[in-house]
């Protein structure tokens, strides 16, 4: 039995050997797998990336083998009087290299921004590896891994976006320059071409409008604050953030411990220096409202000179006087009225050259650079209707004509009055005068929308109209400065001519680069009869309908417009001198409490033009008339060819595609006047209020009133 118990015991020792020789075997196979799988993987990984990277490198910019490392050129935008409001680019400083500036600012730029600059290739491998782990533990993007030498290649060859393709082209494009360049160099030309705020580029230029001083006298607690500037100019401006400059002074002071530049003695005594540095913050001209009008000025600098290859001025039409009276007035109003949830407006003045004298783009340029007075596509509301008018009266109709005001229903679309009321037969005339609706859709309908968009195109708006009956009542998005520009076009009696703020640009020597003759003008695009009889009914608009709120101690005459659920209100219109328009609304769409175009928006339209007018003579005659006294040139209205274009030669756009609402049928709307003003016996002399969502206050003298509107369309019809 032990016999038989030992043979079996050397019968198993054998199959342990080998079942522990095969499992190691599997192992190592596994492994070999393994390891072929992840070359495998890499292998494809690295194609991958190489070939997306010879993609993107395909579409690298032009190199040049002397691309502009030098400061940024100036431009300095003046106002009507020659007096400066804005400028950008370089304005004070001067090119630098390494030598002028002292070590401490280049220390203190390295310490914050890229710690291993001298040691890496233009990619800092452990600095993202660093931005990574310190990202992640702090779950958001906390900190980047950009050298110094890929922020100048973004500077100089790329646009500011961030995505994968910008982000390898700038790594790409980094490594380029470390191979062209010194480190020194590099340098040099980062701090030549930084943004530092307040319209400074450029660490010289920057130590000019924060110190007073060249960038090589900066202290090291100035030069601190400086390098301080770079993760944010417009927050850590010591002008108007001086305690979030001293804070981020000293996370720079600290940075600059940590990589041995300083002693702690020293950071410490900086540190004191910033708690006895701070000073009341002050406004800085470079972001004031004027800033609004110079953005829209220099944006077509392109246009008229190319790029600018010198420090150039320009001078403008700007009036700075109303331009700051406007910003006041707009920011008062909105303040005096936060209960009802309006928190941005826009303002546009024009004179009848067609020069742009005030623009308001928002209510504080600071806290937002988006310019809602050219940039912003806002319904208009009702006050696109007078260009459904004037195309009725281009076809013949006249203000007295009557149109059926009573509900209407087309498919699905309804438009409805303001509390719902109709009042039947009414004329065009007070259609307009108190923003009917019903009126305006059905008119639209027996014109076609078609003829529509020719006459508000021919007078200047260039925004997409939709091509339905809901555009009667300024459903489609229209810049203000476009709405202003067509209503500039009704004022002239038809004559359009584009706007304009460049008078002049002159390099830094003097030379006269281009120059706008102060002749403007444009071709006839509107009949003058129809702009001559809107006149009048868009004058009883302020006389006594929508837009009472804007009257003036002067002939003036201009309509509403609110938007669906109170989200946009404007009021636009004109006197002998001026043509303005005014919108409020909020950035987020939402509704306001029931602020029409006939409340605030005519309320700060008639405080911005009794300011424009008090240096104007008041006129004895009333000169809408005699627009022509003005000295136009010979600018082409947009569409023709001819400074005389046949207004009543326009042609329309194919409309077979339309539905069947839009036909040529005549729908029996229209008819001779019985009575302009029979409806006010069937009301008791209390007339609707109608705008999109607009209302009217009626006050006693209402008889007195209309006893003068009936006088003066007894001389309109004579």
């Amino acid at each position: 039995m032990a016999a038989s118990k030992k043979k079996t015991t050397k019968k198993k020792a054998p199959a342990k050997k080998k079942s522990a020789a095969k499992k190691k075997q599997q192992n190592v196979s596994l492994l070999r797998r393994l390891f072929k799988l992840g070359f495998v993987v890499g292998l494809w990984c690295f194609i991958v990336v190489a070939l997306i990277t010879a993609w993107y490198a395909a579409e690298l910019p032009a190199l040049v083998d002397n691309p502009d490392f030098e400061r940024q050129n100036a431009i300095i935008v003046m106002d009507d009087k020659g007096d400066t409001v804005a400028r950008y680019g370089d304005i004070e400083g001067i090119s630098i290299t390494i030598k002028d500036v002292p070590p401490q600012l280049v220390q203190a730029v390295i310490a914050i921004e890229d710690r291993r600059f001298y040691d890496h290739f233009g990619l800092d491998v452990f600095g993202v590896a660093r931005a990574m782990v310190t990202n992640i533990q702090k779950g958001r993007l906390a900190q980047g891994g950009s050298t110094v030498t890929q922020q100048l290649a973004k500077n100089l060859f790329l646009s500011p976006e961030r995505t994968f393709k910008r982000k390898i082209q700038e790594a790409l494009l980094a490594i380029w320059l470390e191979r062209k360049l010194s480190k020194d160099e590099i340098m040099a030309a980062y701090l030549n071409r930084v943004y530092m705020g307040s319209g400074a580029y450029g660490i010289d230029a920057a130590a000019q409008v924060y110190f007073k001083k060249p960038a090589k006298d900066l202290t090291l607690y100035e030069s601190a604050q400086m390098a301080g500037l770079l993760k944010a100019p417009s927050r850590y401006s010591p002008k108007s953030n001086p305690s979030l400059s001293a804070s981020r002074a000293r996370v720079v002071l600290s940075a600059m411990e940590d990589a041995g530049f300083i002693t702690e003695e020293e950071r410490k005594s900086q540190t004191l220096m910033s708690q006895v540095s701070r000073r009341k913050p002050f406004s800085d001209p470079n972001v004031s409202g004027e800033r609004y009008y110079s953005d829209w000025i220099t944006g077509s600098l392109d246009e008229k000179i190319g790029k600018p290859t010198n420090d150039i001025e320009i001078k403008t039409t700007l009036r700075t006087d109303l331009q700051n009276a406007a910003e006041r007035i707009l920011h008062d109003t909105l303040e005096a009225n936060k209960d009802k949830n309006v928190t941005q407006g826009a303002i546009v003045i024009m004179d009848y050259t067609g020069a742009v004298i005030t623009m308001i783009g928002g209510r504080n340029y600071s806290a937002s650079q988006f310019n809602r007075a050219f940039q912003a596509l806002r319904p208009p509301g009702s006050s696109f209707k007078p260009f459904v008018y004037l195309t009725a009266l281009e076809q013949g109709w006249k203000p007295t004509d009557e149109i059926e005001d009573k509900p209407l229903r087309i498919g699905k679309y309804r438009p409805t009055n303001y509390y719902n009321e109709y009042h039947g037969w009414v004329t065009l005339d007070y259609a307009l005068t108190f923003s009917l609706n019903t009126v305006a859709v059905r008119l639209m309908r027996e014109l076609h929308p078609d003829p529509v968009i020719s006459v508000a195109r021919s007078a200047g708006i260039q925004a997409p109209l939709d091509r339905n009956l809901s555009l009667a009542l300024g459903s489609s998005g229209v810049p203000l400065l476009e709405m202003v520009t067509a209503y500039a076009t009704v004022a002239r009696n038809g004559m359009y001519i584009p706007p304009y703020g460049i008078e002049s640009i002159k390099d830094e020597n003097g030379e006269l680069l281009y120059t706008d003759s102060g002749l403007h003008q444009g071709g006839m695009v509107l009949s003058e009869r129809a702009t001559r009889s809107l006149h009048t009914m868009m004058e009883h608009v302020v006389e006594f309908g929508t837009g009472k709120a804007a009257q003036l101690p002067r002939r003036a005459a201009g309509k509403t417009g609110t938007s669906q659920d109170f989200r946009d209100a404007l009021f636009i219109g004109f006197t002998d001198q001026y043509i303005a328009g005014v919108w409020v609304g909020n950035d987020d769409n939402s509704s306001m409490k029931r602020v029409t175009g006939g409340t605030l928006p005519a309320q700060i339209w008639k405080q911005v033009m009794l300011e424009a007018h008090k240096v104007q003579p008041r006129r004895t005659n009333y000169a809408f008339s005699n627009v022509r006294n003005y000295n136009y040139s010979n600018r082409e209205a947009p569409g023709y060819t001819s400074n005389n274009a046949d207004y009543e030669g326009r042609t329309y756009e194919n409309t077979v595609n339309l539905d069947r609402e839009f036909d040529n049928r005549n729908y029996g709307s229209r008819r001779s006047p019985e009575s302009f003003w029979r409806k006010e016996d069937n009301n008791n002399g209390a007339q609707p209020a109608n705008d999109n969502q607009e209302a009217i206050e009626y006050n006693s003298d209402y008889e007195d009133r209309t006893a003068g509107f009936r006088g003066m369309l007894r001389r309109l019809t004579e």
